[in-house]
């Protein structure tokens, strides 16, 4: 299992070529790639997304790539005459058209887009291979770091998990008394209420029936039970985090009602205590891939 957080990074240097790849990443509910790169190497960026794509199913990935060429024609300057040429053209019709000095320098022209480029980085075809096998290498280097993450965060939850099997247990055990309890007061009142009037039995037991079949949780207690096996068995698969994250919502499906139906003080703060036990584990599986 791994965590969507995470961070990786990888170096290519050959013949006073260096590349620099880094890869961050966070949770994100879908695969969410981002490139920062020199406009150069805009034409590789698909295959770059379809490498990471590799290494990674969902999360809000942050790839940079930095260049470095220190090569000794890495200094030489392309100039596009046609697109000088055309800046100047237009810079001379609007000073016709105006009326007024055209005041436009060497220096204007070189900051012109596209006037001027780096003729080591124009053609980026030759680097593709070295490229892609770095940003390989910075997968692999960011995976090992979300698989250590989420080892940890397997560690936390199946420590939560256990909390929750022993609430779960803890409200079980007091369950069986709640419909016994509330006979016992129920019946308490009338005999104070009609002090020694004689009253039907049988409408207190029907009373009695009708609160224990209401406010019986046997099957959202078994529901749980089965829900726990289920997270112990999916968080040991890979790509687990949908699943795991929609577990977390029966989970809390099936303490919401026990909550609701139990209309006892005991059982109510223990469904509280759990509650508070897969909010923090569904936080958990939000970083899940």
């Amino acid at each position: 299992m791994y965590s969507m957080t995470g961070y990786g990074r990888a170096e290519y240097s050959d013949g006073g070529i260096t590349l620099l790849i880094e890869i961050k990443t966070v949770n994100n509910r879908n695969f969410d790639f981002n490139a920062k790169m020199p406009r150069a190497f805009i034409s590789l960026e698909d295959k770059i997304r379809k490498t990471v794509a590799e290494y990674i199913s969902r999360a809000r990935i942050d790839l940079f790539l930095n260049f470095y060429d220190k090569r000794e024609n890495s200094g030489e300057l392309t100039v596009n005459f046609p697109k000088l040429l055309g800046y100047k053209n237009a810079a001379d019709e609007i000073s016709k058209f105006i009326s007024v000095p055209n005041d436009c320098t060497t220096s204007f022209f070189m900051k012109c887009p596209d006037v001027v480029s780096d003729a080591a980085v124009l053609d980026v075809t030759g680097f593709e291979d070295a490229v892609i096998s770095t940003v390989k290498a910075a997968c692999e280097n960011l995976n090992e770091m979300r698989k250590a993450e989420g080892e940890k965060l397997i560690s936390d939850m199946l420590s939560r998990m256990e909390t929750i099997k022993d609430l779960r247990n803890k409200i079980s055990e007091r369950a069986p008394f709640v419909a016994r309890e509330y006979k016992e007061k129920l019946k308490k009142r009338i005999e104070e209420a009609l002090s020694d009037v004689k009253y039907d039995e049988s409408r207190l037991l029907n009373e009695v029936a009708f609160f224990t079949d209401k406010s019986n949780i046997d099957e959202e207690l078994t529901r749980l039970s089965s829900h726990i096996q289920q997270f112990v068995n999916i968080i040991n698969t890979e790509k687990s985090g949908k699943k795991l994250d929609f577990l977390m919502q029966e989970f809390n499906r099936e303490t919401n009602t026990i909550c609701s139906k139990s209309n006892d003080l005991t059982i109510t703060n223990y469904g509280l205590m759990l509650k508070n036990e897969i909010e923090k584990v569904r936080e958990q599986v939000q970083n899940i891939e």
